[in-house]
């Protein structure tokens, strides 16, 4: 709890400062001095305490470290989610921290930065925000939905048409709405506590998912691909391009009726499949 609190103190005194900011793989794929100082702070805490353990971490990889999931403890890690809304001030900035041993996560701990929210799962024991116990949504019917998802940082011409067009979709299946808040792994929280009703995006990492598969599935949630498989660590792809898709989604979207109606909302999923599981 303790480094939590120190991380508290840090994002929220660097979210109203000046900050050094740069790019990545797009103009909009930030990353500032803070993404870095959290990083290696948290991997530092955790090697002194486990120094026999792995990491795989957002900053790192970007760097060019090896992002290679071994059977051994591995911790992956997302420093500064919602690094675009950090560097505006935006306060929906979260830290994100998997823990995965032979390939399976056994926890994920997400820790809403601004507000003190620290969520919470640990396999087979439930999933929390601080003490308060996470249930997903019980809503079945689309139209009655409120769906989340994140563009990413792309912004060439066909993947805007298939996140504009998406959208449309959604709406024209007369979804109850569709919100976008800048931190994938905080909106995977709004769906572990019920606020939300679905989840997609395209081009989502592991240090995007670890912590929150956990969440999600010990709130009662799925996670899954488009062919409807349930998402592990193995079939994630790590250290390849930008492009690693998943979709998340309440369990009122399980039946394979449901399913197939959330999917063909959405474009750009059918030739997906073969690679995802």
């Amino acid at each position: 709890r303790l480094i939590y609190e120190l991380l508290f103190q840090i994002i929220r005194k660097a979210l109203t400062e000046e900050k050094q900011v740069s790019t990545k793989t797009s103009a909009a794929d930030l990353v500032t001095e803070t993404d870095h100082f959290v990083e290696n702070l948290i991997i530092s805490v955790l090697k002194e305490k486990f120094p026999s353990h792995r990491f795989i971490a957002e900053e790192s990889t970007a760097a060019g470290s090896k992002c290679v999931l071994t059977d051994s403890p591995t911790w992956i890690i997302d420093p500064v989610d919602g690094t675009c809304n950090f560097v505006h001030r935006f306060p929906t900035v979260a830290v994100s921290i998997g823990f995965a041993v032979n390939k399976e996560l056994e926890f994920g701990v997400i820790y809403h930065c601004t507000e003190e929210r620290l969520y919470t799962g640990r396999r087979g024991q439930g999933a929390f925000c601080n003490d308060k116990r996470l249930q997903v949504s019980k809503e079945t019917d689309i139209s009655k939905a409120l769906i989340l998802t994140e563009i990413g940082p792309k912004r060439d011409p066909a993947t805007l048409k298939l996140f504009l067009g998406n959208i449309e979709r959604l709406l024209k299946a007369q979804a109850h709405g569709v919100r976008v808040i800048g931190s994938s792994t905080l909106a995977l929280c709004h769906l572990a506590s019920g606020a939300a009703d679905a989840y997609y995006q395209f081009g989502l990492h592991c240090w995007d998912l670890a912590a929150a598969t956990v969440i999600i599935r010990e709130a009662g949630g799925t996670v899954i691909d488009t062919s409807g498989e349930c998402s592990t660590p193995v079939s994630w792809t790590f250290g390849g391009p930008r492009g690693c898709f998943r979709h998340l989604e309440s369990p009122q979207y399980s039946p394979p009726v449901a399913q197939s109606h959330f999917w063909q909302c959405l474009a750009g999923t059918s030739a997906l499949s073969t690679r995802l599981c």
